[in-house]
């Protein structure tokens, strides 16, 4: 396992349509975050992950949003996907891991069987309940993260952080675990810690600009 052990990992990432959107400006972001301490970066898009392979020595947890019609799957959602942005350099291969249904009926250990066979690469599962944890693990998936709590049907009515999905994986699962999604200052690190998060991701407190200055503006004109 690459260790990522009790480390900070930055998700670099912006909207599409903001001008932050730029391999660049990826790049540049993730070689600030790791020469401030960063032990793992998170980078969406083949272009992007590319830029930051250049930069960076430290792990790239890879994806690829993808909206596919009929299928609400978006991270890394086919294997194709998967291949792109194992090329681009990424070490490991985030995917929706989810029981939502998957485009083109490819099943999630089918998609983790060939990341692992054909790519070589280690592979994180974006979960939203623990149900959907205990099946990534079951499909050989290496890492668990807490990525998609709130961001789905079934957990729509809850706010991330997910600290009760993070402790019941931590109690029942034997795996590295990962908690990721709503961490907006370092003593909420600190606490997915404390409740045995291995690592935690922290992406818009840090690199998402674009939202934080909407908040401070929207703020203001109260």
């Amino acid at each position: 396992m690459i260790n990522l052990t009790k480390g900070l990992i930055v998700s670099c990432q912006a909207p599409v349509s903001s001008p932050l959107h730029d391999p660049y400006v990826i790049a540049a972001m993730a070689q600030a975050a790791v020469n401030n301490g960063a032990v793992a970066v998170r980078i969406d898009t083949p272009s992007h992950i590319q830029a930051v392979r250049e930069k960076v020595q430290v792990p790239i947890i890879g994806l690829w949003k993808q909206i596919i019609t009929g299928s609400d799957v978006y991270i890394t959602p086919l294997y194709y996907h998967a291949a792109a942005v194992a090329e681009a350099g990424a070490d490991i291969i985030a995917i929706d891991a989810t029981t939502r249904n998957r485009p083109r009926n490819e099943k999630l250990v089918d998609i983790i069987t060939l990341i692992h066979q054909n790519l070589e690469k280690l592979v994180m599962a974006d979960v939203d309940t623990y149900e959907a944890a205990q099946l990534a693990v079951n499909a050989g998936a290496d890492i668990v993260g807490t990525t998609l709590f709130g961001y789905t049907a079934e957990t729509k009515n809850f706010a991330p952080p997910g600290w009760e999905l993070l402790t019941q994986i931590v109690e029942n699962l034997d795996t590295f675990v990962i908690c990721e999604g709503g961490i907006s200052s370092p003593e909420m690190a600190r606490k997915a810690l404390d409740l045995g998060a291995d690592a935690v991701v922290v992406g818009g407190a840090i690199t998402g600009i674009d939202l934080l200055v909407k908040a401070y503006h929207s703020g203001l004109e109260k």
